[in-house]
């Protein structure tokens, strides 16, 4: 029987010319089978939780943690190369050692399965309708969980839309990734999470938390069910970075375009509150979700609805956060700021391809839903004046927090929602980024930052921190929040979260958003402000 690793990569790993020849090393010895070396390679999660040689020259010694060559997952040689360009030029040996192990980690360890298109996929009842699953395909698990995130997914490919446009193979990845993206949302868009596309052959993963969710879903096809705005928000992002850094539509087909209107639908479906507008009648929702659970967080209150929502707000509701805990009350802002941002570009996206009349449409869409954050998500606070609420229910009351995960209140103008410097924005900030304004920013003799529910009340996520570096101009600040996530990385791997007293307590060894996060904030200060990086008087670097 084949090792579970053998299972998820044997035929599509190193079928493309651009795995093992991207590289500069010595060929496989011609006694070297390399299917049988491949069946030796350990399992990542665990290889993670090691340190390995050579160490960096820095004072803290951080480890090597990429996987053999032969064990990776996918390899671009123009991403070498930015590796070797920034090894050379950062001056924190630490730091750059950080970068070389977290640039790639998406592409090392979790390109579970891609296909350029040109292969034909044998018929299978598991997917009935011809039309789909044309074209390049990529799955992208989310590390050490057998699944995808539409959310996780498209962030853990952000750094890499930089070079799509150069890198042939890299522009395949992502295209596949988008085209992937709107099977799963075609299928089940009230979904977060999902199971290997059936034409990869590659057996799912079941949780057996005892969900009961409608609208149903195939458990095959389906990892999770949890409806979360923003994975919604994410589809349409994934399509329009690639879009803005290469100029193709390649991927709006029929398919993307039916995964559109479905999006539309639902959209359209949780922008209605508990009640009708005009008769007050109770009118219930589309999207039910209880699980067998004893934690507040992983189920929704009052027989799987949610708290009531008010009608008329122009705001869409979201069942779950980014971090897949409930939400307390449904219109979560920062998932409607994502979406206004996503509609609006797809609409330019469009218009320039020759949609007008569904351009406007979503112009009009987003252009609304900005204007309802405005209206209904910024409150009033006692001590910093006009700030954005992290959740509202239309009827007044309001939750004043941020949680780590993206988006989230403090990565705003990461969004594209609003300048860094607008005075409602840095209100926000300074609260979330206070332990009297934000329940959930923590702080210990280890680490801060802010975390959230899902983790507890001792762990701060190093992802809220390196937002927090790509939001400010400050450049003391931008250090402060790169020699801490630095400080606790000593695995050579950026962690989920961390106890902010005991930085040895982590929660998940190999989490490649959190790694593309930190390759991200490096790439955004490489440009931004390169002599924090490579030293005063250094030159921009640009992909």
């Amino acid at each position: 029987m084949k090792s579970s690793v053998v299972s998820l990569v044997l035929g599509t790993l190193f079928s493309a010319t651009t795995v093992l020849a991207a590289f500069d090393q010595e060929p496989l010895g011609p006694t070297i089978d390399p299917n049988k070396y491949r069946a030796a390679c350990p399992d990542y999660k665990n290889y993670a939780t090691r340190r390995h040689p050579p160490y960096s020259q820095g004072p803290l010694a951080l480890p090597f943690q990429r996987p053999s060559k032969y064990c990776r997952t996918f390899a671009s040689p123009l991403v070498e190369q930015v590796i070797d360009d920034l090894k050379a030029k950062i001056v924190d040996k630490d730091l750059a050692r950080l970068f070389e192990n977290a640039f790639p980690n998406t592409l090392d360890t979790t390109v579970r399965w891609h296909v350029d298109g040109t292969a034909k996929h044998k018929p299978s009842r598991k997917y009935l309708d011809p039309a789909a699953w044309k074209g390049p395909q990529s799955f992208i698990v989310t590390g050490d969980i057998n699944a995808e995130w539409l959310r996780d997914s498209t962030n853990q490919l952000a750094q890499y839309q930089l070079l799509a446009k150069k890198d042939k193979s890299i522009h395949q990845l992502i295209l596949g990734a988008i085209n992937t993206q709107a099977e799963y949302v075609i299928e089940s868009p009230y979904c977060n999470a999902f199971q290997p596309p059936p034409p990869s052959g590659l057996e799912p993963t079941f949780q057996g938390d005892g969900d009961t969710v409608h609208p149903l879903y195939e458990q095959s096809s389906v990892f999770e069910c949890k409806y979360e705005l923003d994975s919604l928000a994410h589809f349409l992002s994934l399509s329009n970075q690639f879009y803005k850094h290469t100029g193709s539509t390649a991927f709006l087909n029929e398919r993307w375009l039916l995964a559109l209107d479905t999006l539309l639908e639902v959209l359209a479906e949780q922008s209605k509150g508990t009640f009708n507008e005009t008769t007050g009648v109770y009118q219930g929702n589309e999207y039910r979700f209880q699980r067998q659970t004893n934690q507040g967080t992983e189920t929704l209150a009052l027989g799987g609805i949610g708290n009531p929502l008010n009608s008329g707000t122009g705001l869409i509701r979201s069942a779950f956060r980014p971090s897949d805990d409930a939400t307390i009350l449904g219109f979560f802002i920062p998932a409607n700021a994502m979406m206004s941002v996503e509609l609006t570009r797809t609409a330019a996206l469009l218009q320039a391809a020759g949609h007008a009349q569904l351009a406007t449409q979503l112009a009009s869409r987003g252009a609304a839903l900005t204007q309802a954050i405005w209206d209904h998500g910024v409150v009033p606070h006692a001590q910093h004046g006009q700030v954005f609420a992290f959740e509202v229910d239309g009827y007044g009351s309001h939750i004043l927090m941020d949680d780590a995960n993206l988006p989230s209140l403090l990565s705003l103008p990461l969004l594209g929602f609003t300048p860094a410097d607008n005075p409602v924005y840095q209100n926000t900030r300074r609260m979330i980024l206070s332990k009297h304004g934000n329940p959930y920013f923590l702080t210990g003799n280890a680490f801060r930052g802010i975390g959230g529910p899902h983790v507890g009340l001792e762990s701060a996520w190093p992802m809220s921190v390196l937002v927090q570096a790509m939001t400010s101009h400050d450049d003391a600040e931008i250090q402060a929040c790169l020699a801490s996530v630095k400080n606790v990385s000593m695995r050579g791997v950026v962690h989920e979260s961390v106890n902010v007293d005991e930085a040895e307590r982590y929660s998940r060894s190999w989490f490649a958003w959190a790694n593309s996060v930190f390759a991200q904030t490096i790439l955004d200060l490489a440009q931004r402000k390169p002599h924090l990086l490579f030293g005063e008087g250094a030159e921009a670097y640009t992909l």
